[in-house]
């Protein structure tokens, strides 16, 4: 995937993930975020600590075009400033108290999150769809060992006995998150046959990283 000293972009989910007025947990090179759709459709990332009390914004909830804590309903825009105190209802919070904020790009059905400023912006797949997404207790090297093939500069990984499955993988801190994206005008049944067929790659991904653990 694109990336330079200045920056990169991490694919942290996948569209369908991530409902109208949800928000789940992501992760970047930077660190846990918030993740979140408001109820526009907008998707934003935030840095998933509440100024306040440090409580998880991953754990919070969306209303309209904000995201909340849920511990005591501090509310932030997608800019990051506080938009909402509900203990002072009619106090304009202060500029100050905010939280930090990430580049977001969705396309393809695909959501990645900037960390810096990439010179570029991140890879389409128009010929793929995404189909789910997966995690593995294995490093990247050995799901291309898996697999049969090296990630492209666009960081997907071909299977090499089914070249129309193809996997979008970004490392965690102590796993490895797995997007499977097909080619388009696929059948229900091979829906089903690639999602088997990324599992026994996770698996032998898994095996192989034990083996040279």
């Amino acid at each position: 995937m694109p990336s330079d000293t200045a920056g990169s972009w991490t694919p942290v989910a996948l569209s369908a993930d991530l409902p109208l007025a949800t928000v789940m947990p992501a992760w970047t090179p930077a660190g846990s975020i918030a993740l979140w759709r408001s109820q526009s459709g907008r998707v934003s990332a935030s840095s998933d600590r509440c100024p306040h009390r440090g409580m998880r914004l991953s754990h919070g909830f969306v209303r309209g075009e904000a995201l909340s804590c849920i511990y005591h309903g501090w509310s932030y825009s997608p800019a990051g400033g506080c938009i909402r105190i509900p203990a002072h209802p009619d106090l304009v919070p202060p500029e100050t108290i905010r939280v930090g904020v990430h580049k977001v790009e969705e396309s393809d059905g695909v959501i990645w999150v900037a960390t810096g400023e990439p010179a570029e912006q991140p890879p389409r797949f128009t010929d793929l769809v995404p189909l789910r997404s997966m995690t593995a207790d294995a490093d990247i090297s050995a799901i291309e060992s898996a697999a049969g093939s090296k990630a492209g500069a666009d960081g997907l990984i071909h299977i090499a006995h089914s070249p129309w499955i193809r996997l979008l993988p970004t490392e965690q801190t102590d796993r490895t998150l797995i997007h499977v994206l097909i080619e388009q005008g696929r059948s229900p049944a091979d829906r089903v046959t690639a999602s088997r067929v990324a599992e026994a790659v996770r698996r032998q991904a898994e095996s192989r990283q034990k083996e040279v653990a």
